[in-house]
């Protein structure tokens, strides 16, 4: 665990992006058990092998989700944006995210 990165998870104002944040860097560690974490251009960023796996963004209403690596995976074009190398979920007040199938396609994607 990165100091840098919890300190920045405990410093977001708002409580549903910190818990929404602490959320998805546990479903980090559950899927890449091995993950380096840091801070990077002011966001906490997950890596694989010095390679990035994921990364966690916030602004005024939304908390981003990055996964990179994801040209393989099949991923709901609702939910999803971005080039196919690297897709982000873009998550608001109160929606909700399945962790386990979060985990199966950040495993997947670092896999590779």
């Amino acid at each position: 665990m990165n100091q840098e990165v919890v300190e920045f998870i405990e410093a977001l104002t708002e409580s549903w992006q910190r818990e929404l944040s602490l959320e998805l860097r546990k479903v980090v560690h559950q899927a890449i058990p091995d993950v380096t974490e840091r801070i990077q251009y002011k966001k906490p960023h997950f890596l694989k092998n010095g390679k990035y796996a994921a990364v966690i963004s916030t602004s005024k209403d939304t908390v981003s989700f990055t996964i990179f690596n994801a040209a393989a995976l099949v991923l709901p074009e609702s939910m999803f944006s971005g080039p196919a190398e690297r897709k982000t979920l873009k998550l608001k007040k109160d929606q909700s995210l399945d962790a386990n199938q979060l985990v199966s396609w950040i495993r997947e994607a670092s896999s590779s």
